[in-house]
């Protein structure tokens, strides 16, 4: 085993020293979602008299491992630009250390936004699907539901320029509902993602209010450019654009930066598409030719 960590310098983070931790992200997610769903996850039974103290016990704990997981990130991100990865500098250090408290009060302040947000998403669930009787059900139950919050704070250290922490976030939520939400896609208020499971939604995937996906659509890139040397050229606009009230339904695939999907579109289940579709246009397949082989009743064989 030593020989192969010498012989192979990928996939081990040897004479290196930092990192930040996924166990204690994964902590900082749960907070989150006692934060902006009070009363759903962690202490219940929260009343007008405690919800006071509730919160701000929660904050502190928040800001706490928030500054010390964004400090190891920046710290990780320094170090890896680093030729061979010296030890940092003092100096390097104390602008990590700095660079994280001022990222944390940041995103702090952002919170009730983000709030306000995520119960635009929750609302557009519980009207987006008629078996939900409520918005208790909706927020306890429905995998979207925690996909789409986490998205949405690892969306925000994604645009803080955070290294490596946003994608823990949205990787984690991927593990744990099946939809696959790039922290750096651009989504507007009201999102739903009926059902979850096998959703796509790749980094610079652009999508406006109230848009509706159901599971397995693929908002993906069409194809992966690469330089002269054949490397793969990072940066540029990969994936689509999905105006204001489109519904995507199961299966479908849409591809490409070029791509957009106008205002109030309808792209039908397991469709195929590569080229922009007008505003309020219907995309669907022609209907399959289905063959029904009869059984053969047991007298008359």
């Amino acid at each position: 085993m030593l020989a192969s960590y010498e012989n192979d310098a990928r996939a081990h983070h040897i004479n290196r020293r930092y990192l930040p931790s996924r166990e204690e992200i994964i902590e900082l997610l749960k907070l989150l979602m006692q934060l902006f769903y009070p009363g759903y996850f962690g202490r219940q039974g929260l009343t007008h008299d405690n919800i006071r103290y509730q919160t701000g016990v929660i904050l502190e704990l928040v800001r706490e491992k928030l500054e010390r997981q964004l400090e190891l990130s920046l710290r990780y991100g320094t170090e890896s630009e680093l030729e061979g990865n010296p030890p940092l500098s003092s100096h390097d250090l104390a602008q990590c250390g700095t660079s994280a408290k001022e990222l944390a009060a940041r995103f702090l302040e952002r919170l009730p936004e983000l709030r306000r947000v995520l119960i635009s998403d929750v609302q557009a669930a519980f009207e987006g699907d008629p078996a939900a009787y409520n918005l208790d059900e909706v927020i306890l139950a429905y995998p979207s539901v925690l996909a789409v919050t986490v998205y949405r704070v690892a969306h925000e250290f994604y645009g803080m320029g955070v290294p490596l922490m946003p994608r823990i976030m949205t990787e984690w939520a991927h593990t744990q509902t099946g939809a696959d939400i790039h922290p750096g896609a651009d989504i507007g208020d009201s999102f739903f993602i009926d059902h979850a499971t096998g959703a796509v939604v790749g980094e610079t995937t652009v999508i406006g209010t109230h848009v509706k996906l159901y599971q397995g659509v693929t908002l993906g890139a069409r194809s992966l450019p690469r330089d002269e040397r054949g490397r793969l050229i990072r940066g540029t606009k990969r994936h689509p654009t999905v105006e204001d009230r489109v519904t995507v339904y199961a299966n479908a695939t849409v591809l490409g930066g070029e791509t957009t999907l106008g205002e109030g579109a309808i792209i039908g289940g397991s469709t195929f598409v590569t080229e922009s579709v007008p505003a309020h246009a219907q995309v669907a397949l022609k209907a399959p030719e289905l063959r029904v082989v009869h059984p053969v009743a047991k007298d008359e064989s």
